[in-house]
């Protein structure tokens, strides 16, 4: 099994639903992950908003216009096809007209 990464993006963030939405996308959440749970190795958390960029020259607050990650988890999956089988599945891609999860394989060292 290789190892890995979603990492989630979009516009809606916790402070733009109410919460009865809230409890409903989380109910989404926790039934994604319900199908792949031998698979999960760590089911992530969100994300703050006020992330930062560093770079050798500046460190920036990347602003909520320039898309920042919302969150992450990272699944063992055998390749590549079965990850983004499974992330095809993920309700920020549904309850999110700007949803994308980006999938990244987590190379051993």
């Amino acid at each position: 099994m290789k190892k890995f990464v979603f990492v989630y993006y979009g516009k809606v963030r916790p402070d733009d639903i109410s919460k009865e939405e809230m409890k409903n996308t989380m109910d989404k959440w926790m039934a994604w992950f319900g199908t792949f749970k031998e698979k999960m190795v760590d089911g992530g958390n969100p994300f703050a908003a006020g992330a930062k960029s560093v770079t050798a020259k500046d460190i920036e607050t990347i602003p909520a216009d320039r898309w920042p990650a919302k969150g992450y988890t990272i699944i063992n999956a055998k390749d590549m096809d079965e990850a983004t089988k499974i992330a095809q599945g993920c309700p920020a891609l549904e309850d999110d007209s700007e949803g994308a999860v980006r999938v990244y394989e987590a190379l051993p060292m």
